[in-house]
């Protein structure tokens, strides 16, 4: 007899608590989950969301996918209305306000390069990216560097799935991921001090671990401009600084790719970015969360919460400064 025992950070999946206009809205759209074989002309035909872009509705017929039970909150869903008003891009203003500034991304057409270290190299369109991988739904923690925090729906598909796909050589020990470089479309951009384009980067290892979410929707539609359309990465263990918004390229390389932020700040954004409650930012403690939407302030958890599945990675690293 097959015995599964929780994770950790699971609850039953009748306790995760989305909000109602949530399940409205999934309910409105029904038809088939996963890759759902509606036609491209209907997707088309439907009127874009604010901040969704244009090439997003390309896609549309491809949600809301289903639902992952392995992957349940210990809180409510935080609303849309709070989350997609809420967001760090920086492309698009240094405040969170940045949902007007980001209706000028240009999400079709997009393609993203993955190169370097690997055995299939290859250059692809955003839809057949999408229409060749296994989508998925998975409820997220997500937590800020800043010390606020949501619960999202993301939509997307395992980081894990394209590495098996490109095959990385055995010299292969990091993944750099890219974002767009536009000043034309991104007048955040255009400040020079900036180390643009934003990158990113994880151990393989990392990048191979369950949790790591190539992400294409959230509240089973498409992703929305702020949310870093057409594709981004969720790293739920990590600040969200990390989860690098709008892909461009994905390299895998043999040295450790210079972060965005630990170009720009090193002493106080570092590559690893782990969360931590107890060891503060230099300028603010970690200890605790304003979790968005709410009045409400919460512990913050090791990992946020994702040791179980993460803390193996780090054994031998001690000396790293993990947590910043």
């Amino acid at each position: 007899m097959h015995i599964r025992s929780r994770r950790s950070w699971e609850i039953p999946e009748s306790a995760a608590t989305p909000e109602s206009a949530f399940f409205d809205r999934r309910t409105l759209l029904g038809g088939a989950l996963g890759l759902a074989a509606t036609t491209l002309a209907g997707a088309s035909a439907r009127a874009a969301l604010p901040g969704e872009g244009t090439g997003a509705t390309r896609t549309a017929d491809l949600y809301p996918a289903k639902r992952n039970g392995a992957y349940t909150l210990d809180r409510p869903v935080t609303e849309e209305r709070y989350s997609a008003d809420y967001n760090n891009f920086y492309e698009y203003g240094t405040n969170k306000t940045v949902t007007p500034g980001s209706n000028a991304l240009k999400v079709q057409p997009w393609t993203v390069a993955i190169d370097g270290l690997v055995e299939n190299p290859f250059e692809i369109g955003f839809e057949d990216l999408v229409r060749k991988m296994p989508l998925e739904e998975r409820l997220y923690r997500h937590r800020c560097v800043e010390a606020w925090s949501m619960a999202v729906p993301w939509t997307g598909f395992p980081l894990a799935a394209l590495v098996a796909l490109v095959k990385p050589s055995a010299d292969a020990k990091y993944v750099r991921l890219q974002t767009f470089f536009d000043k034309g479309m991104a007048p955040g951009q255009r400040q020079f001090f900036y180390p643009w384009p934003y990158t990113e980067g994880l151990t393989l290892a990392e990048a191979t671990n369950d949790l790591a979410f190539l992400v294409t929707g959230v509240y089973g539609k498409p992703l929305l401009n702020q949310f870093g359309a057409p594709l981004r990465l969720a790293v739920p263990w990590k600040y969200g600084f990390k989860s690098v918004k709008s892909i461009n390229r994905i390299t895998f390389t043999a040295e450790r790719p210079k972060t965005f932020w630990e170009a720009l700040q090193p002493s106080e954004y570092g590559f690893w970015a782990n969360v931590n409650p107890a060891v503060p930012h230099p300028r603010w403690s970690q200890a605790t969360e304003r979790v968005l939407g709410t009045d409400q302030r919460v512990p913050t958890l090791l990992y946020n919460g994702y040791a179980e599945q993460v803390a193996g990675l780090y054994k031998g690293l001690e000396k790293e400064r993990l947590f910043v």
